[in-house]
């Protein structure tokens, strides 16, 4: 079996300064890199995509933690800027595709980077399948004609899970399709659906916010919360924010599809999960300001689309709706872009089965396509577990997170182990000639808070609570669901390492 690594690519000559940086690393370039700052930035937030996982989660995050789970949202967002700002001096020194696994690799050794992109991007098909279930949220409350199977809408009923299965394929099609075409088109579909987004969100924080009900020191109480305790239900409620705030390191990892990476990529790392961070906290305190009931059941099931509808009336309210389903549609387009460059940068070094398949580029699009062919069946497989029981749409979410956060901890935590040796360098200069992003000597103790944080989010997450996974009993695979999916994933990498390694010692 012949294998590439990094040292074993021999780089085409530079065409400009952006290909030699790439050069530096040891690989040619073949993506075709025409991303802009927009372009970059609109990577990551659509990845967030604010409104989609909002929409998906509230529901979830408020039944547990009524009204006071607003409080987990400014908590997880000053966590995820302790690590974004750890990835942004990343960004900056190792401007390539595959960013967790690079970075995890190049910072530690190749089997533990290794495992570091296994898991993300497992973690991120998990994603794009939770991201295609969120349509279940939006379209039956626009037109009942979506509602595809029975009559029930809500996720969590036997119709409304199965409904969300099959508007998620119709959506993965799409998808898979746009991700072949050309990295321009995905790039003008990013661009114009983020705009839209962030334009639909804030004209919601605005309506909600002035159709109040109440005051803001509704934040305060938990009536109604199913988890018993302040403490228990601000654990539990922060996996609303836990779910949305992941993925700004995909602006990272379109960087060698964009200019001037190592001054662009640190930026919009930062400008994505701000954005998002600040208008997600604004969403989710209107939706509980306009709510027309706090304790009629409601909030705890239908969510956000219900304050829409009855708060702003039907038509604006389902205006609105529909630009959350643009924003549905870009976020599971981008998540499923930076699966594939995780894949195609992972096969390109032969570290995955029919590497030479997956690390094949269409030199007149620019695009692997046969990553996104994979990505697209594996999230749709996965969304087959809907048709098993309605359960699997908060499994499918949590697990989610779960490899994500793992898999960001396995950079920060190798990040951490050089700082202390005096290992890691702020020296540098990016495209223009500038220094580098720097942390300087915050370096230390946002780093050792950023792994702290994320280990504890990760235990938090994973924590197998009977009262949340498998809510109606009987169900103890959906209990135990995140933990058997991480070492199921973890097992499957141990075989395939230790087959890799047999075969690469038989080769001549």
């Amino acid at each position: 079996m012949t294998t590439t690594t990094p040292s074993d690519v021999r780089p085409d000559p530079p065409h400009s300064p952006d290909d030699g940086s790439l050069a530096e690393f040891g690989y040619r370039q073949e993506l075709h890199r025409s991303l802009g700052r927009y372009a970059s930035f609109a990577a990551g937030f659509s990845f967030i995509s604010v409104l989609t996982t909002v929409f998906q989660f509230f529901a979830f995050g408020y039944a547990f933690g009524g009204p006071v789970f607003f409080w987990a949202w400014p908590a997880v967002l000053v966590g995820q800027l302790l690590v974004a700002a750890c990835f942004a001096e990343l960004a900056a020194r190792y401007p390539i595709s595959g960013a967790i696994y690079q970075w995890s690799s190049r910072l530690s050794n190749l089997t533990f980077g290794w495992f570091a992109g296994w898991i993300m991007v497992i973690g991120q098909i998990v994603v794009v399948a939770a991201a295609a279930l969120a349509l279940q949220m939006v379209l039956p409350a626009i037109w009942p004609g979506f509602q595809l199977i029975g009559t029930d809408p809500a996720p969590t009923s036997a119709d409304g899970a199965a409904n969300a299965a099959v508007l998620g394929v119709i959506l993965l099609v799409l998808t898979t399709l746009v991700n072949i075409l050309d990295n321009r088109v995905m790039s003008v579909i990013n661009r114009v659906g983020v705009t839209a987004e962030i334009i639909g969100a804030v004209l919601i924080v605005v309506l909600l916010l002035t159709h109040s009900e109440r005051t803001p020191s509704i934040t305060f109480h938990t009536e109604g919360a199913a988890q018993s305790g302040l403490f228990g239900a601000l654990l539990v409620g922060s996996f609303t924010a836990a779910y949305v705030m992941i993925g700004f390191d995909s602006a990272g990892e379109m960087s060698e599809e964009t200019r001037d990476p190592r001054r662009t990529a640190p930026r919009t790392i930062l400008t994505a999960l701000g954005a998002a961070g600040l208008l997600g906290g604004l969403i989710v305190l209107g939706g509980l300001l306009a709510a027309p009931s706090l304790t009629d059941g409601h909030l705890a099931v239908d969510g956000l689309s219900y304050v829409l509808t009855s708060s702003l009336g039907d038509g604006v309210g389902k205006v609105l709706l529909a630009d959350v389903v643009v924003a549905i549609a870009v976020a599971t387009l981008a998540i499923q872009t930076a699966a594939c460059r995780m894949l195609f940068s992972m096969a390109r070094d032969g570290q995955l089965p029919f590497s030479g398949r997956l690390a094949r580029v269409n030199p007149r699009t620019g695009m692997p396509n046969a990553p996104a062919l994979v990505v697209g069946i594996l999230a749709a497989a996965l969304l087959l577990l809907n048709f098993a029981s309605p359960e699997a749409f908060l499994a499918i979410g949590t697990t989610c997170i779960v490899m994500l956060y793992l898999a960001y901890a396995m950079v920060t935590g190798p990040l951490l182990v050089r700082r202390l040796r005096g290992d890691f360098t702020s020296e540098g200069t990016d495209e223009t000639g500038a220094r580098l992003f720097s942390l300087g000597r915050w370096g230390i103790p946002v780093n050792a808070l950023a792994l702290l944080y994320g280990l504890v989010m990760t235990v938090n997450l994973a924590w197998p609570r009977a009262e949340v996974y498998d809510p109606a009993g009987g169900h103890w695979y959906f209990q135990w669901f995140t933990v058997l999916f991480l070492g199921a994933t973890v097992a499957a990498g141990v075989g395939w390492r230790a087959y890799y390694r047999r075969t690469s010692a038989e080769a001549p």
